[in-house]
């Protein structure tokens, strides 16, 4: 009886012997172990396909087949709707003969499935963040007989919730749940790429008593890694826009031989980037008179093409090749993946690895290969002509495969538009509340305590004086007709920042969606493809389209992701190293050694400083986004003036352009004095600025914003990390 399986229930014996495991894996028998015989909260952390779904709930559903709850026994949450309609399927498959329902509530759910779970709560309910606010914002009476028998809470992906919002927003709700449920249940979390497991505890376990195992089994895997960079030449003329044609059709000839007779995923940092790479992949295939095997996956496209891309990859014969954005970087079940590409470099280590891990199932290697198209002109600038990408891509790999190295989490202290959302939506649960009673919930919540009592107080004179909520005639708060068009709006459960979307229709099938809606005649690329738009219907936000030949554009504005600062600085030491990586591929070997002669013949690397010709510098800092950020801060509002700097063009997270009187010496210098002395960070901002961190914050007191910004929008510790 000393093996955890024995201690499963039968019908979970008789799985594992009907999928032919011959025993289980460590990660489940380390969660039978602390599921079983402690207490604890739980946090496993393990690699994709190790089973992390399987260790949690094997030893939750033998718990609850053996003693069951009165009301819901498990609560899945998990990130995306399609990890959850995965998961479902995989759980009906486990639970066929168990007699313990499994439930998933989101928005493609019908109203008759969610009544018949309020009749009868039970067995395991899998929902969104989203879902789960509805469900305690306009259903309060309902969640004691829900919860009240709770047994466990399983977060699924939850790097992906951390150190966010969204995350920040689901502390809460657990936090609520308990409170109006009276029930104690204890937490799992899941995830292939962590690190730092104290502040993964710590947030796991916030706001409860109990401690938090962790079951992180080592044991390394094996990886394929390669990287190729391919320079793009700076059109301005008719000869360089043709190499510039060429250029383009070897990049996208290169990525379509490396998957077109695989299953493989494209990785794209934008939505752009997916759209151009599949309809690229569509044309070569046009050309060379093969098959169209090419998919694209991200938010923007129907749910129906989305499954047909994930069918397609787990289910269907192959080959197969979606180009994704992270909505397949989660754990969505793909099967058995070939490859990996990634065009351009993720902006985060946890992203590589989250990638990395779609392959390398089944006792495969991993396998992922880069792709670094960069802009090459030897007549741009001189920090322009470092390939950033390529230099990116290089460091995550590093950082990980080393050093093993993954991002920490940061949490935010004052999040202010969180603030407002939950005391909305609690005073929309509540109906009605006294200043003290509501104000005794909020900041009772994980997510508030470092927010001062005083500090409540001008928050909610705010929401009084522009009537998000008013005072009645016995003292007590209701929500405001301002604040009724917030939380009355479907877009109130969510914290993540969306945009309205209009339809696209061929014929009566939907396509997609897009934010920007053009005019008539005008030709977009959605799902790979090119239509030509035949009707914009305002009232019902739908563009109806048909398909066309030739060329068109994509209608989504990208944005990159922000970096750590040690990210950059390995970049830097990369540029100043003479080491030749081995996964490197012949293009990017001679790309890096180019850079590296640039930077060594240049300076470029000996000082934070370096004169760019008349009267222009260029500042080369190496730090991260939030630092870069708060950087262009000190010298717009302390040196500019004093220096008699005239324009200071950032180039996020790289360098600045300055231009004006200052010499390089003097600028240097003054960053150096600055770095001895203490700057007040009130003023970095101007005099009328209040800057928005997060969705709500629009709605919050600008003195209570601006206090905000300089606690977590703000690193004066930037100075730290300045190589002088």
């Amino acid at each position: 009886m000393s093996n955890p399986f024995y201690r499963l229930a039968p019908f979970i014996q008789e799985y594992i012997y009907r999928n032919n495991w011959t025993e289980l894996r460590s990660v489940q028998v380390d969660a039978c172990q602390v599921l079983m015989d402690t207490e604890d909260h739980l946090l496993i952390a393990s690699a994709t396909a190790s089973g992390k779904t399987e260790a949690a709930l094997f030893p939750a559903l033998t718990q609850l087949y053996e003693h069951p709850s009165r009301s819901v026994g498990i609560l899945y949450i998990g990130p995306l709707k399609a990890l959850i309609n995965d998961q479902f399927e995989r759980l009906n498959d486990l639970l066929r003969e168990a007699q313990i329902p499994v439930w998933h509530w989101h928005g493609d759910v019908s109203q008759n499935e969610k009544a018949k779970l309020l009749r009868r709560p039970s067995g395991v309910l899998q929902i969104t963040p989203e879902s789960l606010e509805g469900l305690l914002m306009n259903r309060p009476n309902a969640i004691p007989q829900l919860f009240g028998d709770l047994r466990f809470i399983v977060v699924d992906e939850v790097h992906a919730f951390m150190g966010q919002d969204r995350g920040t927003q689901l502390l809460c709700q657990l936090a609520r749940i308990e409170s109006m449920a009276c029930c104690m249940p204890r937490r799992i979390g899941l995830s292939a790429t962590l690190s730092d497991y104290e502040t993964a505890k710590k947030w796991l376990s916030a706001g409860t008593s109990r401690g938090v195992a962790v079951s992180n089994p080592s044991g390394g895997s094996r990886l394929r890694l390669a990287v190729e960079h391919f320079s793009m030449p700076d059109a301005r003329d008719t000869e360089q826009a043709e190499q510039l044609a060429q250029a383009r059709a070897t990049f996208y000839e290169y990525i379509y031989d490396a998957t077109h007779t695989k299953k493989a995923l494209i990785f794209t940092n934008s939505r752009t980037d997916a759209e151009e790479v599949t309809r690229e992949m569509r044309t070569v295939a046009a050309r060379r008179c093969e098959r169209d095997v090419f998919y694209v996956h991200h938010g923007s496209i129907s749910a129906m093409l989305r499954e047909e891309a994930e069918a397609a990859l787990r289910e269907g014969p192959g080959p197969a090749v979606a180009a994704a954005t992270l909505t397949l970087e989660l754990g969505i079940d793909l099967g058995n993946l070939e490859r990996v590409m990634q065009v351009g470099a993720p902006y985060s280590c946890s992203s590589f690895v989250q990638r990395l891990g779609r392959s390398g199932r089944r006792g495969q290697p991993s396998e992922m290969l880069f792709v670094c198209p960069e802009e090459e002109d030897e007549s741009a600038p001189l920090p322009s002509r470092i390939p950033w990408t390529l230099l990116r891509a290089i460091s995550v790999i590093e950082l990980y495969t080393k050093d093993r190295w993954i991002e920490p989490f940061t949490l935010r202290r004052q999040p202010m538009g969180l603030l407002y959302h939950q005391t909305m939506s609690i005073l929309k649960a509540m109906g009605e509340a006294t200043p003290r009673d509501l104000a005794f919930k909020v900041l009772a919540l994980p997510a508030f305590r470092e927010i001062a009592p005083e500090d409540y107080k001008t928050f909610l004179r705010y929401l009084l004086q522009t009537d998000h909520i008013q005072r009645v005639d016995d003292g007590g708060l209701i929500i405001g007709l301002t604040g009724e068009k917030v939380v009355n709006n479907f877009r109130f459960y969510a914290v993540f920042k969306d945009e309205e979307e209009h339809a696209v229709y061929s014929g009566t099938e939907e396509i997609g969606s897009i934010t920007t809606v053009p005019p008539p005649g005008y030709a977009l690329t959605l799902a790979g493809r090119s239509w030509r738009v035949i009707e914009v219907d305002s009232r019902h936000k739908a563009v109806y389209v048909e398909p066309v030949r030739g060329r068109s554009d994509t209608l989504w504005l990208g944005a990159g992701g922000d970096l750590d600062t040690r990210v950059v600085a390995k970049m830097r030491d990369i540029l100043h190293s003479k080491e030749i990586y081995s996964y490197l591929r012949p293009n990017a070997v001679k790309r890096l050694e180019k850079a590296r002669r640039l930077a060594y013949e240049t300076g470029l690397l000996k000082n934070i400083v370096v004169n760019a010709g008349g009267d222009s510098l260029f500042i080369l800092p190496w730090i991260g986004s939030r630092q870069f950020r708060t950087l262009v801060r000190v010298l717009k509002f302390i040196l500019k003036e004093p220096l008699r700097m005239r324009t200071i063009l950032p180039t996020e997270p790289y360098y600045l352009t300055v231009a004006g009187q200052c010499s390089a010496e003097d600028l240097k210098r003054e960053l150096e004095r600055l770095a001895e002395q203490t700057i007040d960070p009130l003023k970095l901002l101007d005099e009328a600025e209040a800057p928005f961190l997060g969705k709500y914050d629009e709605f919050v007191s600008p003195d209570l914003l601006r206090k905000a910004f300089v606690i977590d929008g703000l690193d004066l510790e930037f100075f730290n990390h300045i190589n002088y």
